[in-house]
């Protein structure tokens, strides 16, 4: 039974591979879990921060930081987000295609375009695509740290400060639930003030220090806190995006042994009925 030795080989191999994406399946959800409580830690500073800057961007202060200041846009940056291993579905790949669409965009006007590359897939999709790559950071783990990608930001934040670019958006996977990662552009500099938010009166505040040294501070600490809150958010996405897979891939793989368990069987049958057929056929030749 040739035929059979070859489906039995292939029942074997699928379920050695099922095992793997179980196992895998198991591993993506203890880590997405820890993801989500790191993400969910570093919300509550990200959003208060992000409240008091946009109030400062609808304030009259007494320093107006360049960060607040709209410009003439003849160059951007782009901070792209991904993660540093594949196997996690359409994550990257959803992402990538936004990300396109935005640059294109830019492009479109004659506006040239910087990249940074926070992800070993950000970092391929940038080198196959072209363009001018100026940091990256790769290798950041489960739990990233800030300081590990300070060097690549400020690089973005120098260029901004020197007018060699207008604008900085980052491109990240945004976790909406465990089933749901919502692919995200969003600009960073100059600040956009709430506009979600209407404001009955204009306010300042009280400096201390003076206002330079506190809005310079104070606004490179939110930069770095958005971009921060993007990472950790796209590894809750990664995660979940993982699991996911994973767990169509077990599933399917379960389908595909329930088949060829079938046909095994059936070939089986169709053996023993022929093997059947020839021993009746050399007794009644007898």
């Amino acid at each position: 039974m040739a035929v059979g030795k070859e489906i039995r080989e292939k029942i074997k191999s699928v379920k050695s591979t099922q095992k793997i994406t179980s196992a895998m399946e198991m591993v993506a959800a203890s880590k997405m879990r820890k993801a989500q409580d790191r993400m969910e830690a570093s919300r509550p500073y990200s959003d208060k921060i992000a409240a008091v800057v946009s109030h400062l961007a609808n304030a009259h202060p007494e320093y107006h930081h360049g960060y607040l200041t709209e410009r003439e846009v003849k160059r951007v940056g782009f901070v792209i987000i991904s993660s540093d291993r594949g196997l996690c579905g359409g994550l990257n790949v959803n992402m990538f295609r936004e990300a396109v669409k935005a640059i294109k965009e830019k492009s479109e006007q004659g506006i040239e375009i910087d990249y940074t590359a926070l992800g070993s897939k950000a970092l391929g999709f940038l080198g196959r695509m072209g363009g001018n790559l100026v940091s990256e950071s790769c290798q950041l783990g489960d739990q990233p740290e800030i300081s590990s990608l300070i060097g690549s930001i400020k690089v973005m934040l120098d260029a901004f400060d020197e007018g060699r670019i207008d604008q900085l958006h980052i491109v990240y996977n945004q976790f909406v639930n465990t089933m749901t990662q919502k692919p995200t552009v969003r600009q960073v500099l100059p600040i956009q003030h709430d506009e979600s938010e209407e404001y009955s009166h204009h306010w300042d505040y009280i400096y201390e220090p003076d206002a330079k040294v506190v809005m310079d501070t104070l606004l490179q600490r939110y930069v770095e806190s958005i971009i921060y809150q993007g990472v950790v958010e796209n590894i809750a996405c990664e995660q979940s995006a993982r699991m996911v897979a994973m767990k169509s891939a077990t599933d399917n793989a379960g389908d595909l042994i329930n088949d060829l368990e079938l046909v095994y069987n059936k070939a089986r049958q169709t053996a023993i009925t022929a093997e059947l057929a020839d021993i009746v056929g050399g007794a009644a030749a007898v």
